[in-house]
């Protein structure tokens, strides 16, 4: 009888590490496959905290990974929802150029999502915009179509079902505190006890680069995770009519966020925002959550310091907007000038695991470093959650060739 608790461990069940699990447990019967998940629930973090936005792939770097997989996972997602009844609706999106000197980076935008196979993108003059968005402003904009709104919650509860019915199952509040990778093997140190397997995914998102330091993955060396915190505010119910979808900026190219904008969730509520502020604790989603070793990682790490130093300016506009509610509406109103401060409440957070490098570069794409024993899922940004089915088929494929001919000798 082996003495593996599992054949494979995926750390973390949000939406990758169950889209990853689910398709290991599908792909081999038999197989026994165990997502380890530190909170209560599935996806509590980022999968369970995002705008619910089914990205187009208008954003990604042609040729990038995230190109490559944001309009075939886009239309997965749309397929997945309907087929098991989860709440979706391809609603379309405008990216407002709210001043002339945004039109070329807007084109550039448009040249983009041509290039990564977009479809039906159209640009859009003033008196059009105001037929999709009456209360927008703007001097051009892009019409996206193929953007659309999900329940990615459902979808992880969905995920966790497939898993379970595959044979596959989920442990919750066992949180991993270390990782030694054996001859035959990967032990971890867990909350509810000790856990080995043949071989693990780290799909621990926040966590995921203490992980694979711990595992020795070379690539982790040149990385660090640092949490950005965006914060939102809600339209009141009263204001919700102002829009009909989603009003997205022209993003600046020198930032990594997208900026403030708005977002039609699918209960009719709309969320604006966010800013983007580091966060104090890993999982920190108020200024008050705070850790003092996750706040020494960031602040002392060359790459965070590099980073604060080319783009403070920006970065103290982040914290000012996110102390004083009317520098956050100013920044709002500049895609809808109609927009009163009384029509905004405090709304909820996320915080995104963004990895870093130690240049102060950021890692842009998907960065999934290999070992003979583990795959570390070391930055998953948007799409991520859009293209979650075919990002977990792939790590499920690499595993297959990389693992599985040599374990069925062992």
């Amino acid at each position: 009888m082996s003495d593996h608790d599992a054949d494979v461990v995926v750390i973390g069940a949000g939406i990758l590490g169950l889209s990853t699990a689910m398709a290991l447990a599908q792909r081999h019967q038999g197989m026994r496959v165990l997502a380890l998940e530190q909170e209560s629930d599935v996806g509590r973090h980022q999968s369970g905290n995002n705008s619910g936005v089914i990205h187009s792939g208008l954003y990604y770097r042609p040729g990038s990974a995230k190109a490559r997989m944001a309009v075939a996972g886009a239309e997965r997602m749309y397929a997945f929802c309907e087929t098991h009844g989860i709440g979706v609706e391809r609603c379309g999106k405008v990216v407002v150029a709210t001043h002339e000197s945004e039109l070329e980076r807007m084109r550039e935008l448009h040249r983009r999502g041509d290039a990564n196979g977009v479809p039906d993108i159209r640009e859009l003059g003033p008196d059009e915009l105001r037929q999709f968005e009456p209360n927008a402003a703007g001097v051009r904009a892009l019409h996206i179509p193929s953007t659309g709104i999900a329940d990615y919650p459902a979808v992880c509860r969905k995920y966790r079902e497939l898993l379970e019915s595959a044979g596959g199952s989920v442990r919750l509040g066992s949180r991993v505190s270390a990782v030694r990778i054996e001859t035959d093997g990967v032990q971890f140190s867990t909350t509810t006890g000790t856990v080995r397997a043949r071989h693990a995914v780290n799909c621990a998102g926040l966590q995921a680069d203490r992980l694979a330091r711990q595992a020795r993955a070379s690539e982790a060396r040149d990385l660090r995770i640092v949490p950005f915190r965006g914060e939102y505010y809600d339209l009141v119910p009263s204001a919700r009519q102002m829009l009909k979808n989603l009003i997205y900026p022209v993003p600046d190219p020198a930032f990594p966020f997208l900026g403030v904008h708005f977002t039609r969730r699918l209960d009719g509520s709309v969320e604006a925002g966010p800013n983007a502020v580091l966060a104090l604790r890993r999982e920190g989603y108020r200024w008050r959550d705070i850790s003092p070793r996750d706040t020494a990682e960031s602040l002392s790490w060359p790459g965070f310091l590099r980073l604060a130093r080319d783009n403070w300016r920006t970065g103290l506009g982040e914290v000012w907007r996110s102390a004083n509610k009317q520098a956050f509406v100013r920044a709002l109103q500049r895609l809808m000038p109609a927009l009163e401060s009384a029509q905004l409440v405090r709304g909820g957070a996320g915080v995104r695991a963004q990895a870093l490098r130690r240049d102060g570069s950021l890692a842009d794409d998907f960065e999934i470093a290999r070992q003979d024993r583990m795959i570390h899922v070391l930055n998953a940004p948007s799409p991520g959650a859009t293209a979650s089915l075919l990002i977990g088929e792939e790590i499920a494929a690499t595993a297959e060739s990389a693992w599985f001919a040599r374990q069925t000798s062992t």
